[in-house]
């Protein structure tokens, strides 16, 4: 078991309350931006305080490395041809016979499916691309939509439609009945005391997992400058740690306190890394341990240790360094398997010519999809049982409404 180092004064024997517990403890030195410096300090500190960590096993049946096409570096690939599926000018035609047909049936855009927005040479191309997410390389880019000769509700259509190849469910995404999310800065026209996540700002967005089998983002426009997408291989980082540091495997296996950011409950307990069925699933936001802008991490719940705060920062900086950086273009689609792969984006500035506007998808594939572990399979639930009546599809960026007792 790893140890962990909490602040004094030491937790009383019998506190008299669940806050008094709380308040004992304190929140480690971390920060959204993970800091190298800090994450190197505290590695070596904890390191020095206990040099067996690194000999601790790994939990119960956990592997010592995995193999799969899903291990990868980026420096392993030498050309986006390998991960970029150009559409043909026939492929873009039967896009826009399909989107004809929809209009043509007066049905809610929540009714988009395979059915109802045919694809009969395209569909299957896109299927085997779905093959590769789930049990190949686990990512790919769709090249190029001409997002300019479409309205925005004809592009929110495409991709839906497109995307509904890929994985034939939508997750919901706010509370309002809301499958589909803007990414895109919004801190020239909010209040920024709303804006909790980096999705809406030019910040850097550190790597991390959203929810679902499939995350998949569609570039309605790229950044003039900056704005990077990149991914990284979850199976690649854990083999690292699993070879080096498994205390820290033990450490992402148990539970985490999970902040719901004023919610009910305030937060819920759960690991980030699960073995289950075979196959490593690694399901975390670092903002849930650390706040971000007008969400700051919550005073009256647990605070994450200094061993959480070490393997936080460890899935970054590793996740970094074995990190891909795509070439994102505007009109393409990026998928990748968000139960084994990790993203993130550099930076980024836009001017009066560009501005970087996203769409944002979360799928689950009826038929390719992973086994889960029950405490995602209940999550998984709640998120893609949205009948498609209730579906909504904004066509302008805003905040989105989280979804009461909903955690990432």
């Amino acid at each position: 078991m790893a140890s962990v180092a909490v602040a004094t004064p030491p937790i009383p024997l019998v506190p008299s309350s669940r806050e008094e517990t709380v308040a004992t403890l304190r929140q480690p030195d971390i920060l959204y931006h993970p800091d190298e410096g800090k994450w190197k300090a505290r590695s070596q500190r904890r390191l020095a305080e206990d040099p067996s960590l690194p000999l601790e096993p790994l939990p119960k049946d956990f592997p010592k490395k995995l193999e799969s096409p899903l291990i990868w570096e980026g420096r392993d690939w030498k050309d986006e041809s390998q991960w970029v599926y150009n559409l043909s000018e026939a492929d873009l035609q039967e896009i826009d016979g399909a989107v004809k047909y929809f209009k043509g049936l007066n049905l809610s855009l929540g009714h988009i499916s395979r059915e109802t927005f045919p694809l009969p040479t395209l569909g299957p191309q896109l299927r085997n691309l779905s093959l590769e997410l789930h049990h190949g390389r686990g990512f790919f880019v769709l090249r190029t939509i001409p997002v300019d000769t479409y309205s925005r509700e004809d592009n929110v259509l495409v991709y839906a439609g497109v995307s509904s190849y890929i994985a034939n469910v939508r997750g919901l995404q706010d509370k309002n009945g809301g499958v589909l999310s803007h990414i895109k800065d919004l801190t020239k026209v909010v209040d920024n005391n709303s804006i909790g996540g980096p999705a809406y700002t030019t910040d850097k967005q550190v790597f991390h997992t959203d929810l679902g089998d499939v995350v998949s983002l569609f570039a309605l426009e790229v950044a003039a400058e900056g704005g990077t997408s990149r991914i990284g291989s979850a199976w690649r980082v854990y083999n690292e740690l699993a070879e080096k540091r498994p205390d820290l495997i033990r450490t992402l296996a148990e539970p985490w306190p999970v902040d719901g950011f004023g919610q009910d409950p305030p937060y819920i307990t759960r690991p980030l890394l699960y073995y289950h069925e075979g196959k490593v699933i690694i399901q975390y936001a670092r903002r849930y341990f650390t706040g971000f802008m007008g969400l700051p991490r919550s005073t009256n719940i647990p605070p994450i240790t200094e061993a959480q705060a070490e393997a936080l920062d460890s899935l970054h900086f590793l996740a970094e360094r074995f990190s891909l950086g795509l070439n994102f273009q505007k009109g393409d689609i990026q998928y990748i398997n968000n139960l084994s792969i990790f993203h993130a984006r550099d930076g980024f500035r836009d001017d009066e010519k560009q501005s970087r506007h996203l769409l944002r998808l979360w799928l689950h594939d009826e038929e390719y999809s992973w086994k889960l572990p029950e405490t995602l399979e209940n999550l998984w639930q709640k998120t893609y049982s949205v009948p498609a009546e209730e579906q909504t599809f904004p066509f302008q960026p805003v905040i989105r409404d989280p979804v009461k007792g909903k955690f990432a």
